[in-house]
């Protein structure tokens, strides 16, 4: 009956709480993937307002049912105890009960079921593949009793489905198609996304060295993360000019370049950061940097569908 009442209370009473499980620094990672593919999808003159908004909502909802998992499942792990007290860890602060966050997840990606049934029956069987694919990464990835993301597979994971697989399914449900330019800017964003994942790594090498997680930054040590880190923000700027220069899509796709200056940034944030709150910094930083890539990135792609004024 208490944990009963404390789920009550905290479902109805702590509104904050809830957006502190949610971990709103995340949610840029699930919105830039669709803002790209639906920006593609536009530039064709294919995008449809009403299934941009559900995949978006959906897409918003899947990462934060991941978030919930990772919460539960880690708060049940003994190593948690050792772990440094992040400001979103509702469970151990007592903001939130064990209950309320698995019932919270559950909704989520409930919610999430409901709106990509909706997309499958407007789309076909392919983005009900695709969707099935997501959320069982999303929970795979922080949940059960082996999280993959626990086996230096975050890296891979993050680049396939928050990047390949969600650009790609978007471009698809607004089309029914898929094409040469949708993969390479799906690679792109994955690249700029798993980059965030390895700043994490970088700024919690420590701690998951202590708890037994491996990660590239564990087996191969910051230096290697650091390198990693440069090489996807390189790929990140590659794929684009490339596509503007050789793939016909025009200079507007050059756009991404002035998010230059915020990469630099956090690149030496992340050189010469070698304690916890400077590569948190650095993370921070990251996590903007990909944000504002990525908008430009999908303005930079949408707003090509009238280059024809810079003739």
């Amino acid at each position: 009956m208490e944990q009963r009442s404390a789920s009550t209370l905290s479902l109805r009473g702590k509104p904050d709480a809830w957006y502190r499980a949610s971990r709103p620094f995340t949610l840029p990672a699930s919105v830039v993937p669709v803002l790209v593919g639906s920006a593609l999808a536009f530039r064709e003159g294919q995008a449809s307002p009403g299934l941009f908004v559900l995949i978006l909502v959906a897409s918003l909802l899947v990462q934060v049912g991941a978030n919930l998992v990772d919460e539960y499942s880690d708060h049940g792990r003994v190593e948690e105890g050792s772990k440094v007290m992040a400001p979103y860890k509702v469970i151990s602060l007592g903001l939130l009960s064990v209950r309320a966050v698995k019932l919270g997840a559950l909704t989520s990606f409930g919610l999430a079921t409901v709106a990509g049934l909706y997309i499958v029956a407007v789309t076909g069987w392919p983005v009900l593949a695709a969707c099935l694919a997501s959320l069982a990464a999303a929970y795979l990835y922080a949940g059960g009793p082996k999280p993959l993301g626990a086996y230096a597979l975050g890296q891979p994971m993050v680049f396939i489905f928050m990047g390949l697989v969600m650009v790609m399914g978007t471009y698809y449900a607004h089309t029914q198609s898929l094409t040469v330019e949708s993969l390479l800017l799906a690679a792109a964003v994955g690249s700029t996304t798993t980059a965030i994942l390895v700043a994490n790594d970088l700024r919690d090498m420590e701690e998951d060295l202590g708890v037994g997680k491996s990660t590239p930054v564990t087996i191969w040590g910051r230096p290697f993360g650091r390198w990693l880190w440069t090489v996807l923000v390189a790929v990140g700027f590659a794929l684009p000019a490339a596509l503007a220069v050789f793939g016909g899509m025009g200079p507007l796709l050059l756009l991404p370049f002035l998010a230059l200056p915020r990469a630099y940034q956090t690149w030496r944030t992340l050189r010469y950061g070698n304690d916890r709150p400077t590569l948190l910094t650095g993370l921070r930083q990251s996590a903007s940097f990909h944000w504002w890539y990525g908008l430009l990135l999908a303005l930079g792609v949408g707003l090509g569908r009238f280059d024809w004024y810079l003739v």
